[in-house]
């Protein structure tokens, strides 16, 4: 068949017109062009060396070679990986492909941080070599070089790039993909540019989940691009294909292994529960509280979940309770949720780069990288130049369609869950492109003395968004403080006390109110041999926030070690009103009540907490004890016998949370 007429005869052909075929058109005045080789080779060598002198002069600070959070999780997989366990055994909870990477680094190079950030260094740097050429032909060479450069310059890319996280993977791809979609703007694309854009989507949703609806976002595009739908067909055809090879063998192996068909992982629910409970403020906060670790995630959503139910359940029925939990917390509050999403909104296009572990601002006290291009380098800045490059460059929409869409399908899906810096990153790209675009036309028209296009409305627009990304929604300082707290909370699980406690006192020099940076550092310093010292910071966590059972447990444990046992049955009281089945605090319980003379209750306590754990070591020999005291010579054999058989599992000595 030849091709379509563009005039329909009346009353003949009753199929609905569609819109015209997007024809490309300049975004500016210099009209798009390719950013030359030598231009791009010296972004890159930019990009690297900034990031370099990042990572050397990181290898200096306390964050040097610990890892914490996720960051954790993912130098264990990895380092499975590289000792062989290629499979796995359960269906993915995780995205796994920077595992996978991270995992053939440590094969080739061995398990070394600084050989990872270095790797990752370079991989920083091609990504803004490519959205340097991205831009070039979506917009303009000057674009184009400035594009790359800012990226090169950015300080929330720098900071990724050499943290062990996912988000330099999630980058360079998405700028690979932006780039392949550029190419498709001018003339024929070749069928290897679209399985190309296929294939660099379908990579970046196994590191990022929620990639998925930039390939949504491609399709109305698509249609609107194509002469003939032939043409879409064969577009969207090629593109599909990428994305199946990319997924497919993923979605096999989690059927393999697990026994069920899941795309990519079975996280969806409980992140979804995260951000949309009841309770959420659209950040990040673990099912149970103090378990925000991928050593916990898994398990705390599969327990809860099936403690719920009263049965086991598979990682694909886990999931779809908690999506059930979603639906009954929004309907149950429409209002609540939907201011919900505002806040969430305002928060992912806010200049404060949320933090997860560990954040921008503390490692910006050793980097002088960081520290020189963070008060600029930001979504306050970028966010209202992109405005006014999306204002200026309206004219250029049937051309810049793809950046809309992408850009804002990205956006709703952030807003779908939760916000962390390093789930809103990959919006970088898009605002960086339209706040340059915006920049070079207005200098355009200073340098020709033109008046600007629909001034009031871009002089509004600026002031609008430009309130909306710097109002102070959350603290900088306070995301230092959590970082100390969380890398002295590293430091103590390693054994060095020394090093922990001042990291601890740093977080509350910065956040005095800061309540679990004070039980923390109590139980570190009642493990460093100072309970005295302790009791001041147990008692100051508890006037902030007295509902904590785990700081009671830690300042019950202080207490019984100062042979205060009257008090510290009282602390271990109180936190078994908030954890009735905690086996640890029973035994601590009746350890207490054993010193103050008190045997039978303290045997009642320590056989309940061998009932709720019957591998606990100590709770079976403190029994035993408690039961030669009574005179029952025969159970105090069998327990002293049972506590002998499990010593060395780790429930030795109480442990602070």
């Amino acid at each position: 068949m030849g091709k379509r007429s563009r005039r329909r005869a009346r009353g003949v052909d009753k199929t609905p017109a569609r819109p015209a075929p997007v024809r490309p058109s300049s975004p500016g005045p210099a009209g798009p062009q390719a950013v030359g080789s030598r231009t791009l080779a010296a972004i890159f060598a930019a990009a690297l060396a900034i990031r370099l002198i990042h990572v050397w002069q990181l290898g200096a600070s306390p964050f040097a070679d610990l890892l914490m959070g996720d960051s954790a999780g993912y130098d264990r997989w990895a380092r499975d990986i590289a000792g062989g366990n290629w499979l796995g055994s359960d269906v993915f909870y995780q995205a796994p492909l920077y595992p996978y990477l991270l995992g053939t680094a440590y094969t080739l190079f061995g398990p070394d941080v600084t050989m990872v950030r270095i790797c990752q260094a370079a991989l920083g740097a091609g990504s803004c070599v490519l959205l340097a050429a991205a831009a070039g032909r979506f917009f303009s060479r000057r674009v184009g070089i400035a594009a790359g450069l800012v990226l090169a310059f950015y300080a929330p890319a720098i900071f990724v790039d050499a943290t062990v996280q996912k988000s330099v993977v999630d980058l360079f791809l998405l700028a690979g993909a932006l780039w392949l979609v550029s190419r498709t703007l001018d003339g024929q694309p070749s069928p290897r540019i679209w399985l190309g854009i296929g294939l660099w989507l379908g990579a970046l949703c196994l590191t990022r989940e929620n990639a998925l609806v930039l390939i949504a976002a491609l399709v109305p595009w698509l249609w609107l691009q194509s002469n003939e739908r032939r043409d879409w067909i064969r577009s969207a055809a090629l593109i599909a294909a990428g994305v199946a090879a990319m997924l497919a063998p993923v979605t096999a192996r989690n059927a393999y292994v697990g026994g069920e068909w899941h795309l990519t992982t079975s996280q969806l629910g409980p992140n979804l529960y995260i951000g949309n409970n009841a309770e959420s403020d659209g950040t990040y906060r673990a099912l149970r509280y103090g378990r925000g670790d991928p050593l916990f995630e898994r398990d705390d959503a599969t327990e809860l979940a099936e403690a719920a139910l009263g049965h086991s359940l598979t990682p694909g029925e886990v999931s779809r309770y908690w999506v059930g939990r979603v639906a009954d917390d929004v309907t149950a509050a429409p209002g609540r949720w939907i201011r919900l999403l505002g806040r969430k909104a305002a928060l992912t296009v806010n200049a404060v780069e949320v933090i997860d572990t560990e954040s921008q601002y503390a490692h910006a006290e050793y980097s002088t990288s960081l520290a020189a291009l963070g008060w600029l380098t930001h979504f306050g800045v970028l966010i209202p130049l992109a405005a006014v490059g999306v204002a200026v460059t309206w004219p250029a929409r049937r051309r810049l369609l793809p950046l809309y869409l992408m850009a804002g399908f990205y956006a709703a899906s952030v807003v779908a869950f939760y916000v962390f810096a390093r789930y809103r990153f990959p919006l970088a790209p898009f605002v960086i492109l339209f706040a340059l675009a915006g920049v070079d036309r207005l200098v355009q028209a200073v340098r020709a003395r033109e008046a600007m296009p629909r001034a009031p409305f871009v002089a509004a627009t600026v002031l609008v968004t430009a309130v909306a990304a710097n109002w102070p929604l959350l603290s900088t300082t306070s995301m230092q403080a959590t970082s100390y707290n969380n890398l002295a909370t590293a430091y103590r699980e390693r054994g060095d006390l020394a090093t922990a406690i001042d990291l601890y006192e740093r977080a509350l020099a910065l956040d005095p109110a800061y309540a679990q940076a004070h039980s923390n550092l109590g139980s570190a310093l009642a493990a460093s041999g100072d309970p005295d010292s302790a009791i001041s910071h147990y008692e100051e966590a508890l006037a902030r926030d007295a509902g904590r059972g785990d700081f009671r447990f830690n300042f019950g444990n202080a207490l019984l070690a100062l042979g205060r046992y009257t008090e510290a049955e009282e602390q271990f009281r109180q936190a078994l009103a908030s954890w009735p089945e905690d086996a640890e605090a029973l035994n601590n319980l009746g350890m207490a009540l054993g010193s103050m003379g008190r045997m039978t209750e303290a045997a009642d306590a320590f056989r309940e907490s061998v009932r709720l754990d019957p591998a606990g070591a100590l709770a079976h020999r403190n029994l035993a004890v408690a039961l030669e005291e009574l005179g029952d010579a025969a159970g105090a054999r069998h327990h002293l016998a049972e506590a002998e058989r499990l010593e060395g599992t780790g429930a030795g000595t109480p442990q602070p949370r």
